[in-house]
């Protein structure tokens, strides 16, 4: 597929770049994009809705992926396929930890893979792990800038329901202890493609990163303590453009 625009994402070669933020949500891919210089739509099919703009002289490309593992998957496959070798997604996430409040950046350094998509490319007993170099510059970004973050596990599930209406499934009991292991064991959020992002960049040799915006946090909320919704996402993106920033000026050095 060479010389033909990918399947999904309809991008081709000739529009590719070695760099791309990965949100989840279409509706997002303008915001972000925003920060770039010169962004401009070049395509949308889909769920995926893309975005060109400029770092440091650098083509940098805004792809949305939708829903869960699976679409983030083809999106990552395809955008491999044109030349990207570094990633960060940019997404949002529920709150696990009691620490974890709204509002709060959540770096993952790696996922617990309770989806099914990780499983079609390598055994379970292979850890999602975030690439440790761009970690390292989406903490320094959100140092810098001066927001609340936290590095660590998150949750990838492929149910949103299993997660905010669990006792409503015939698997609640395993759906629960589950939930408790992970709480148990640190797990900082729970969202839902970051697994699949570690994994095949795994398999595809890419580099990749995630952060999360924490749009609430259940636990609080089931201890009874005051917990609000909040939407928005500027920090996080801001923090991933940072980011992306420095590694693009450390790669023009090497």
């Amino acid at each position: 597929m060479s010389d033909e625009l990918q399947y999904h994402i309809k991008l081709s070669k000739e529009q590719g770049a070695r760099y791309a933020l990965i949100p989840g949500d279409p509706g997002r891919v303008e915001k972000i994009a925003g920060y770039l210089d010169s962004p401009r739509q070049i395509q949308y099919n889909r769920e995926y809705n893309t975005f060109e703009g400029y770092l440091e002289g650098e083509r940098v490309l805004v792809v949305s992926t939708g829903i869960g593992g699976p679409s983030a998957a083809i999106c990552i496959e395809e955008l491999s396929n044109i030349g990207v070798d570094t990633i960060i997604r940019i997404g949002t996430c529920g709150g696990m930890a009691l620490d974890v409040d709204p509002g709060d950046v959540v770096i993952a350094s790696g996922a617990i893979r309770l989806d099914g998509t990780s499983k079609e490319y390598m055994p379970i007993e292979f850890p999602a792990v975030a690439d440790f170099g761009i970690t390292m510059e989406l903490a320094n970004a959100a140092r810098s800038l001066g927001q609340k973050y936290h590095v660590g596990v998150v949750q990838s599930k492929d149910s949103f329901y299993g997660q905010h209406s669990p006792e409503s499934m015939p698997t609640s009991d395993e759906l629960s202890y589950k939930w408790r292991a992970w709480m148990r064991g640190g797990c900082l959020a729970s969202e839902m493609e970051s697994s699949t992002l570690f994994i095949v960049s795994a398999v595809r040799n890419l580099r990749s990163g995630a952060l999360f915006h924490c749009v609430w946090n259940q636990e609080q909320a089931g201890c009874g303590m005051p917990v609000q919704r909040t939407h928005d996402t500027s920090a996080a993106i801001k923090i991933a453009v940072e980011a992306m920033r420095s590694i693009i000026l450390k790669d023009k050095k090497l």
